[in-house]
Order: structure tokens, then C-alpha cells, then sequence
């Protein structure tokens, strides 16, 4: 029996562009909203939607920061949002729906990683956890009509290879009850970043909205890993002895152009007409792994390719999906 997870040859690979991703394909009369998209996998992500006709939106806390950032991308427009503000998120998400717009592609890029101690947001929950599932999720079902009215959209949450430290605890979401570890709380977070597209996708599917979970690969080049110690990524062959990113895409080290090439592609490609609630990694959608048993160690796996179950089991992507519900107090419009 085919299990959805099954690698279709997309003929990309790891060491593919955004660029090479995006060739022949035209956005024109389109519109995408990419959070995180002044910085990163994000930025690159605006860039080539832009580059290929499509009318692009940035949500930003600080609209100032993300307007310098993109000043060479003159025509991507910058919205103020914040994935932390409940009611920023709704005033987003109104002012979109009021001009009426459909809504093609949502890349859900913006993220935090390994916070060296446990912080809450203004709820209580813990940080990662919030912005990177959380905000994203609410902002998805309010702009439900739009997704819905284009007859034919994309949902993107970019996970992480993190997804492997750690499935989400629903006993203790917010480490009230158990030691926090940085990355355990950072792999929870992208857990439910791909079992959220599973749970989007059996929403959508019948109105053509699917949905996809990404691993872009190990980028050094972004802010995301800010918390690192640099010692920890020599060690891990992730940094030279200069500081200089080693660039190695065999090992799941990869430039910001390579690692936005699978959002793009899951947000673009005709390939995957038909398809969705699937965990994609290097241009394709990854293999299923088996059950893991013990720690995994940063740098050991980077290289080896596929998903844990527990990131694409429907029945937790349900039990998490009631949760959020819950935990935000949005559900999707009747």
C-alpha cells in the first residue's frame, strides 16, 4: 500500500536553487503572504515569488526593520503583524479580507529556535511553541475564505529536521511539569508545524487548499540560530574555523537559495497537483522513518533524509488541531 509519504522524482535535489525551482512558472495575477519573509529562507522566498509575477505580502513586527531589508525588493509590500499579538494577527488578517483578495500562497516561514530558557507569551504558553505554531495557526484559519476563495491555494509550514527531538507533549505543552530543553521545546514547535499541514490538508483538500510541511535544511546563514554556540557548530562541521558557513548540501548544509528551494516548490510546483499533507525535504517528499528510540544528537542525522511518525500521524495532528482550537480560541469560519 502507497503511503502518502512516498517520494515522487521531482528531478531537484539537494543542492537546488529557489531559482532553478521557479523556472517557467508564472505567478502573474497571483498573491502570496510569507511570514518571516524580511530575513533568511523567508527573504529568498519573497524574492523569486516576486521574480515570477506574483504580488507578494510581508507581515512584520517591525515594519521599519523589514522595509530596510527589503529595500531592493521595492515591489514586495510589508504589512505590520505580530505572531505573538492575537489581536495583530486579526487586524492582518481583516485588512486582507477586506480588500476582497484571493489568496494563493501562504508560506508560514517566521520562526524561533532553542531559546536557552523557558519563556512564555502573554497566554502562558511557552515562546516557540507560540510563534511558531500558534501565531501561524491562527493567522491560517482567518485567512480561510481567502485560501478557499482561489480555487486552488497553497499552505506551507516550513518544520525542521528539529521535528526529530521531540514529538509534541500534550501532557506539557509548556514545560510546567518537566525540565525545559531548548531544542526538545524547538522540535515540539516544528512537530507541530508538519502535523499541522496534515490536519490543514484533510480540511482543505475538497476546496483545494493543501497544505505541506517543509525541511529546508541546515542554512547557518539566517538569524534563526542566533542561541548557538559557534563552538558547537565547528564541532558539528556546520562553521569553518574562520566562522565561515561550510556550504555542503550532501550533509544537509545548504546557502539561504538552496534551502528556500523546497517551500517554493511545494508552494509552486505542478508536480504536486493533487497532493498534500505531506512532510517534503530537498525538492521532494520525504521518505517515512521508522519509530526512534533515545536522543538524537545535533550534526549525527543532518544527513539522512525522511520523517518521524509521530510528525505525520493523523490522529495526533487531530488531538492537536482540537488544541489549538482551543488555546487560541479560532476555529475555521462555518
Amino acid at each position: 500500500m502507497t503511503t502518502p509519504q512516498t517520494p515522487i522524482g521531482s528531478g531537484f535535489g539537494k543542492a537546488s536553487t529557489a531559482d532553478a525551482v521557479m523556472a517557467g512558472i508564472d505567478l502573474a495575477g497571483s498573491t502570496a503572504i510569507v511570514t518571516g519573509g524580511y530575513s533568511g529562507l523567508g527573504r529568498e522566498t519573497v524574492r523569486v515569488l516576486l521574480a515570477a509575477g506574483a504580488r507578494v505580502i510581508v507581515p512584520a513586527r517591525d515594519v521599519g526593520r523589514a522595509r530596510a531589508a527589503l529595500a531592493d525588493l521595492a515591489a514586495a509590500e510589508v504589512w505590520p503583524m505580530d505572531l505573538l499579538d492575537p489581536a495583530a494577527i486579526d487586524a492582518f488578517a481583516a485588512r486582507f479580507l477586506a480588500e476582497g483578495t484571493k489568496l494563493h500562497i501562504l508560506v508560514n516561514s517566521a520562526g524561533i529556535m532553542a531559546l536557552p530558557d523557558l519563556t512564555l507569551d502573554a497566554r502562558g504558553h511557552e515562546l516557540q511553541f507560540a510563534t511558531n505554531h500558534l501565531g501561524h495557526f491562527q493567522l491560517t484559519l482567518r485567512l480561510w475564505p481567502a485560501l478557499r476563495a482561489a480555487g486552488g491555494a497553497r499552505v506551507v509550514a516550513v518544520s525542521s529536521l528539529g521535528h526529530r527531538f521531540s514529538p509534541v507533549v500534550f501532557e506539557d505543552i509548556d514545560f510546567r511539569h518537566r525540565p525545559y530543553v531548548p531544542f526538545a521545546a524547538y522540535g515540539q514547535s516544528k512537530t507541530a508545524n508538519a502535523l499541522f499541514a496534515v490536519a490543514l490538508d484533510r480540511r482543505g483538500a475538497a476546496d483545494g487548499v493543501r497544505a505541506f510541511a517543509v525541511h529546508p535544511g541546515g542554512i547557518v546563514e539566517t538569524n534563526l540560530g542566533k542561541h548557538l554556540d559557534p563552538a558547537r557548530l565547528r564541532d558539528i562541521g556546520a562553521i569553518d574555523a574562520q566562522g565561515q558557513p561550510v556550504i555542503d548540501p550532501e550533509r544537509g548544509l545548504k546557502t539561504p537559495a538552496m534551502g528556500a528551494a523546497t517551500q517554493v516548490w511545494c508552494a509552486t510546483s505542478p508536480a504536486l497537483a493533487g497532493k498534500g499533507g505531506v512532510y517534503c525535504e530537498d525538492c521532494d517528499i520525504s521518505v517515512p522513518l521508522p519509530p526512534h528510540a533515545g536522543d538524537i544528537v545535533i550534526g549525527d542525522t543532518m544527513a539522512v533524509g525522511g520523517v518521524y511518525p509521530h510528525a505525520v500521524d493523523p490522529t495526533a495532528a487531530e488531538r492537536l488541531w482540537t488544541l489549538s482550537e482551543t488555546l487560541t480560541g479560532v476555529r475555521l469560519p462555518a
